[in-house]
């Protein structure tokens, strides 16, 4: 596929998003349930070892949980695809893995964890990829948690080479000016930065 976009299209830059590691799905546990809250999120019940998986926790196994996610990176690399956004986890199965919120989904559950600990894993999911692979072109998930907060941080990783690039998802929708903002003026429109109350993730499912 990708050759065949090279032939037709020479110069068009190729990004790849990679989840660097897969982990069980979750649900709501019904012990903290109620009728006007769903539950704290538990994992999927697995018997024996998780074994068709990709990659692990790197909070848990360190920088060698990613040797998969390395491993892929080094074959895009080979193919001229330098562009690489790292992220963990999926949406749709365990949302507070991939999309830290204050405010989880609606049809989804309360978060397992501080939803800090999810922006420190992604953000050290990135700088693992980075420090494996220095040529390629490394963009941060994670940021749109930290709402206020996002230059303080995002600015001292990229010039630390954890990333080259502090990537926001959720929050381009709401405040696409953000980054011209904190460039050009230091300051940012407190108003149109998105709280993540997860309607952009619930809404288009009802």
């Amino acid at each position: 596929v990708v050759k065949g976009i090279q032939a037709e299209a020479p110069g068009l830059e190729i990004g790849v998003r990679l989840s660097s590691f897969d982990i069980l799905p979750y649900r709501p546990d019904p012990e903290t349930s109620s009728e006007s809250k769903l539950g704290i999120g538990v994992p999927e019940e697995c018997d024996g070892e998780y074994r068709c998986h990709f990659g692990d926790d790197p909070l848990v196994g360190g920088a060698g949980a990613l040797d998969s996610a390395i491993q892929l990176v080094r074959f895009l690399l080979e193919r001229d695809i330098r562009l690489v956004n790292i992220t963990c986890g999926s949406p749709y199965y365990n949302p507070h893995i991939q999309r830290p919120a204050y405010f989880p989904p609606s049809d989804g559950y309360q978060p397992p964890e501080d939803p800090l600990i999810g922006v420190v894993r992604l953000l050290t999911a990135a700088k693992i990829v980075k420090e494996a692979c220095p040529e390629a072109i490394v963009v941060g998930t994670g940021f749109t948690y930290l709402q206020d907060f996002i230059p303080q941080v995002a600015q001292p990783l990229v010039r630390e080479g954890w990333m080259d690039f502090a990537g926001v998802g959720r929050l381009v929708l709401s405040y696409p000016e953000l980054p011209h903002d904190s460039l050009t003026t230091g300051k940012l429109k407190r108003k149109k930065i998105c709280r993540t109350f997860s309607d952009c993730t619930t809404g288009p499912r009802k």
